[in-house]
């Protein structure tokens, strides 16, 4: 049977190492952010606890036909992490899915309470740098190896009295650009900026295309292309 100081270290490591991962994902603003990381991290290491010193009393209690596997459990909250991880899964359009990665780290913040709540303390502090050093580190490294994942994006300046967004979205799909984000940034109560990024890196000479009859149309301000 744990003790008292043991069992509040293992939650509060638990809710740490939670955290650090949260606080990653915190900074792009997913839905799945510091609070849900730290929850899922707690949640799971106090599941193990339980299951594993939980029931003491009733092997002391009972006959020796009763026994207790404490894998059952942790195979359990490894299943059943999917279904929040699915809830932080957006599917904008067609190829286009967001929240793979966060649905990726709660899965494993799962993993690393459990690894505390079974006392494996090393293995679960590993694990938690290593998935830091993922979320934080590699992605500039995989953007820069791997260019085509690059969105391009474009800057438009537009007056909002004169023309509507859906002219604007109709135009660059006429011209085969598939939007992948919008971002819109009002500068007064007419005038606004929206920044387009798209799927996947397109030829400059359709986004040049694009921009020509973009900067054609009444209301367009400005267009930059921004990448």
């Amino acid at each position: 049977m744990l003790s008292p100081e043991d069992t509040i270290l293992r939650l509060a490591i638990a809710a740490f190492l939670g955290g650090l991962v949260g606080l990653e994902r915190e900074r792009l603003e997913w839905a799945a952010g510091l609070r849900t990381h730290m929850l899922v991290c707690l949640g799971s290491s106090l599941i193990m606890i339980v299951s594993a010193f939980g029931f003491a009393d009733v092997l002391k209690e009972g006959s020796q036909a009763i026994a207790l596997d404490p894998s059952r459990v942790a195979a359990q909250v490894v299943s059943g992490i999917g279904f929040l991880g699915a809830g932080t899964i957006l599917f904008f359009r067609q190829q286009v899915i967001r929240g793979l990665t966060t649905a990726a780290s709660l899965w494993t913040v799962a993993g690393i309470g459990l690894a505390v709540g079974g006392g494996l303390y090393i293995a679960a502090i590993f694990t938690t740098v290593l998935v830091v050093v993922i979320l934080g580190l590699i992605k500039p490294i995989e953007r820069r190896i791997f260019n085509r994942h690059l969105n391009r994006q474009l800057l438009i300046h537009v007056d909002l009295k004169k023309i509507s967004l859906l002219d604007l979205q109709s135009t660059m799909e006429t011209k085969g650009l598939l939007i992948n984000e919008i971002t819109l940034n009002k500068s007064n109560a007419t005038e606004t900026f929206i920044t387009y990024s798209f799927l996947r890196s397109v030829k400059k000479e359709v986004l040049n295309s694009a921009i020509e009859k973009l900067q054609a149309i009444e209301g367009v301000i400005a267009v930059t292309l921004k990448k």
